[in-house]
């Protein structure tokens, strides 16, 4: 799942993300208005972590801006502003869920996985699509009951592509998931052909069906009809 965590204070932003990475979040850092508006404009995000006082705006105006551009994202405020007119304009404009510093990193991973299952698991805590079974907590996938082995990046890209089902997906957003900040940095999109070669080729040793199908010049579609 691919975060953006939109706060100022680089301490903070280094603790949420050293807690975080290693929760299996693929974490991108904003430390101002500007940078913040910049990526939710281009990117897509599962979830959005903006702190309300920023030095070059209002992170109120993020949640306004994600909203109008209807982007299918999570948001958790993550403020010290802790009066219940800021609680209650944040959550009217959009917010989701609301975390008063100090905070517990454990308490903020629990929300971010408790918001994630609400918008694309209906709050379950595994997924179901055809044969598979995913564990998206313990990065568990079952096939016909089966495990199903795969590493990091495969595992990300197929609950990618289950919590995005039915919908036609870039090339170019199959990279950012996947690298986030760093997709220059995989040189072509080798790699995602690559990871996707990869992953058919399991879930199809398992038994499963090709459920990701290629949709030539555009990207691809995850369908289990």
């Amino acid at each position: 799942m691919k975060l953006l965590i939109v706060e100022d204070d680089h301490e903070i932003q280094e603790s949420i993300m050293a807690y975080l990475a290693p929760e299996g979040y693929l974490c991108e850092q904003a430390y101002n208005f500007s940078c913040a508006s910049d990526k939710i404009e281009s990117f897509g995000y599962d979830c959005l972590l903006i702190d309300i006082n920023l030095p070059d705006g209002s992170g109120l105006d993020l949640i306004k801006q994600a909203k109008r551009l209807k982007k299918p994202s999570g948001i958790i405020v993550i403020t010290a502003r802790d009066a219940i007119i800021d609680r209650v304009k944040a959550l009217e404009f959009g917010a989701d869920d609301y975390l008063v510093k100090p905070f517990n990193l454990a308490e903020l991973n629990a929300r971010i996985k408790s918001l994630i299952r609400r918008m694309h698991f209906q709050g379950s805590n595994f997924i179901t699509q055809g044969d598979l079974q995913i564990f998206p907590d313990s990065f568990q996938v079952l096939v016909k009951g089966q495990p199903l082995e795969l590493t990091k990046k495969e595992f990300e890209l197929l609950l990618f592509f289950v919590s995005n089902a039915g919908r036609v997906i870039a090339k170019e957003s199959l990279a950012g998931q996947l690298w986030g900040d760093d997709t220059d940095l995989s040189y072509s999109f080798d790699f995602v052909y690559a990871q996707i070669k990869n992953l058919r080729k399991k879930l199809k040793e398992k038994g499963a069906k090709d459920y990701i199908k290629t949709i030539y010049g555009v990207g691809y579609k995850f369908e289990t009809e």
